[in-house]
């Protein structure tokens, strides 16, 4: 097997997770392949801190996918980084978190095998792991889990294909990634589904850049609007925000 940091070949591709946001926090295969390469396709989420790490003469594109916004499409995408290899060029596909855990990572790794394109996968961390754990809030707590659940807040928006009452019941703890726009109907369903009005939760925005914020609150005030959430954000719901331990300056 190839080493995950070895260069890439001609026509090849990498998908890389560009993990929550700082570019500390990157692999050193990430780090290399970034750096030696001669195309980028990246995601919106990427930030500019881990784009700076690339070569002046690197070619980027990008291809964001923001909720309620104009955005690249899929097929559009898959097809670039097809052409591109194609093309004889050395490509990183660079998406926000790791490129497995909600990041249509499957699908262009299926894309490419089946048009004989040569890729390799650079994991990244995770957000759902990354943001909680920056603002001081373990995912796991003996005390309080022994199980998780990492959940898209898309779900929450028209035909659902979520169980709310068996998530309720099974998971005492709720990670939902691009969980903002629709916060007030998940804590909605989260109620209706019979968690307490006051289960904690967080809304953690931006998480390991500079404006990185968090804010607490309790299910009753995310379904009744009373706390806002932007986007890019991660929301926490569960007793493990209650064992919430800050420790940034």
């Amino acid at each position: 097997m190839t080493k995950l940091s070895s260069p890439l070949r001609p026509g090849e591709v990498a998908l890389v997770g560009a993990g929550p946001g700082a570019a500390d926090l990157l692999s050193l295969a990430a780090v290399k392949l970034i750096g030696d390469c001669d195309a980028i396709v990246h995601d919106a989420l990427v930030s500019e801190e881990v784009l700076a790490l690339a070569d002046s003469r690197t070619e980027r594109i990008p291809a964001g996918k923001r909720g309620g916004r104009p955005s690249a499409d899929q097929a559009d995408i898959t097809e670039t980084l097809i052409r591109l290899a194609r093309d004889g060029k050395r490509v990183v596909r660079l998406k926000g978190g790791d490129p497995f855990v909600f990041g249509r990572g499957g699908e262009e790794a299926r894309a490419l095998a089946a048009a004989g394109v040569r890729f390799r996968v650079i994991p990244g961390i995770t957000a759902g792991v990354a943001a909680p754990a920056m603002a001081g809030i373990p995912v796991t707590d003996r005390t309080v889990n022994a199980s998780i659940a990492f959940l898209t807040g898309h779900e929450a928006c028209g035909k659902s294909r979520l169980d709310w009452q068996a998530l309720a019941a099974a998971f005492p703890v709720l990670v939902f990634y691009m969980g903002a726009r629709n916060l007030p109907r998940i804590a909605a369903a989260l109620l209706d589904a019979g968690l307490a009005k006051g289960t904690p939760l967080a809304i953690i925005r931006n998480a390991t850049l500079a404006d990185e914020e968090t804010i607490t609150a309790t299910l009753e005030d995310a379904a009744e609007g009373r706390v806002t959430a932007r986007s890019p954000a991660i929301v926490v719901i569960g007793d493990v925000v209650a064992r919430r331990t800050p420790w940034k300056d």
